[in-house]
């Protein structure tokens, strides 16, 4: 059984049409959960479709070194501080952001990605390609 998507493309004014097939006999994701896959991907695009998540994950992407919370201040033009915190701290619940705080004066707080946040932050830059 073959179950398959109709997608359409325009290209230089000229509209191409083919069909993309979906699934076959066996399946990528056999041995999942059809629901749980689902809800865990509400979650994700919950997430990363909420106003900043892209602008915080994509310079941690860019570069090996931790990201300042003051870096990101800084780049993120128009979002408030307390938005800022509140996404930073929701990407650390989510696993996909890894933080660290320093005792310092004045206090230090370093972002990295964590192995999650490098593959969806992967998987966003394939995307976007």
């Amino acid at each position: 059984m073959t179950v398959s998507v109709k997608m359409e493309t325009k290209t230089n004014n000229r509209i191409k049409r083919r069909e993309l097939p979906v699934f076959k006999e066996s399946c990528g994701f056999e041995g999942y959960d059809a629901s749980s896959l689902m809800a865990e991907t509400a979650k994700l695009r919950n997430l990363i479709t909420k106003r900043g998540t892209l602008e915080i994950l994509i310079p941690l992407c860019c570069s090996t070194e931790p990201v300042r919370y003051k870096k990101f201040r800084e780049t993120m033009k128009g979002i408030s501080s307390k938005t800022l915190a509140y996404r930073l701290h929701e990407l650390e619940k989510g696993g996909v952001l890894e933080r660290r705080s320093y005792n310092e004066i004045p206090p230090r707080v370093e972002y990295n990605l964590t192995t999650k946040g490098q593959e969806l932050v992967e998987s966003v830059i394939d995307l976007l390609q």
